[in-house]
């Protein structure tokens, strides 16, 4: 994938550079995977799967970010997975969601909503379990 898109969110003060780091790459993942397994588990309430789940998405991606030898300045991951644009619409929508309820404490979740973070959350998943070990990006 090119860098294009990365570079000119550098350009507008959205990421930074900064080489990637195995261990950082390592732990990211692990911990999208084990709030991704917890959010399986249909015995928890929609709102801790809605969370945990939105929270592996948010590791994942970010994991993909630093593969690719950059740093965020905000939640802004959408050009390092090469995906779907409706994907990350829905882990937009889900990030306003989040907010609301962190913020506002404004949050019922919705069932199809819900089903569609999950479904977004394992094809990012699916996306980083393609990635080769950050050594071999050179940035």
């Amino acid at each position: 994938m090119s860098s294009k898109e990365l570079d000119n969110l550098v350009g507008a003060g959205l990421l930074k550079r900064e080489p990637g780091d195995q261990s950082e790459f390592d732990a990211l993942v692990r911990s999208g995977q084990t709030r991704l397994t917890d959010a399986r588990q249909p015995t928890l309430a929609p709102e801790s799967q809605f969370d945990l789940a939105y929270n592996a998405a948010h590791a994942f991606a970010l994991a993909a970010l630093r593969w690719h030898g950059y740093r965020p300045n905000n939640r802004r991951y959408e050009h390092t997975l090469g995906l779907q644009p409706q994907v990350w619409r829905v882990l937009d929508k889900c990030h306003r969601a989040r907010n609301l309820a962190e913020y506002e404490g404004a949050f019922a979740v919705d069932q199809q909503l819900l089903t569609d973070l999950m479904a977004a959350t394992e094809v990012v998943y699916a996306a980083i379990e393609k990635m080769g070990p950050v050594a071999r990006r050179g940035r």
